[in-house]
């Protein structure tokens, strides 16, 4: 089977399998929460695995011959997405007036560096063996990661079309 044949439906798949998660086990909690406290389960896990993406810059994790063009800005745009994970959730913890601003950055910035890597390495044709111990962050972590950026969409412009309809007329559930 054609190496880039495997590695996409790697990403595929854990796409599927961390969609259906958040649909059958995330989301039922989390639409009951309340949204500073389901912002911060989802904000979290990012304050560890985007730094992982820094690992695209280490020469052995990653072979001599994945593109400095994907590298860099995958890297250094997760690096900037952890810090504004960790900025998020201090924030949010500490109810600060602030937190959901700084949470809306960390989602739109966050996301958009996932969706350009991937876009990137479709458009160079990044051979995925060039990853080296990295495929994992691409198969993987970065497919799990965009559907928490999706949930945190979700919580985030529910809540705010919630606060629009008039107390009386609110569903019981999203």
């Amino acid at each position: 089977m054609d190496v880039r044949a495997i590695f996409g439906i790697s990403v595929l798949m854990n796409f599927v399998g961390a969609g259906v998660f958040a649909a059958i086990y995330a989301w039922p909690y989390l639409r009951e929460m309340e949204r500073r406290r389901a912002l911060q389960w989802l904000v979290a896990p990012h304050m560890f695995i985007r730094f992982f993406g820094l690992g695209f810059l280490v020469p052995g994790v990653v072979s001599p011959l994945l593109s400095k063009e994907l590298a860099v800005p995958a890297g250094f745009g997760d690096l900037l997405a952890g810090v504004l994970a960790i900025v998020a959730v201090i924030g949010l913890a500490k109810r600060s007036s602030w937190a959901m601003v700084v949470v809306w950055i960390f989602n739109i910035w966050g996301a958009v560096d996932l969706i350009n890597a991937y876009v990137q390495g479709g458009r160079i044709q990044v051979n995925p063996g060039a990853f080296g111990a990295g495929y994992f962050i691409v198969t993987a972590v970065a497919p799990a990661a965009l559907v928490t950026h999706f949930l945190i969409f979700r919580v985030l412009v529910r809540q705010v079309a919630r606060a629009k309809v008039p107390q009386g007329l609110k569903p019981a559930h999203s």
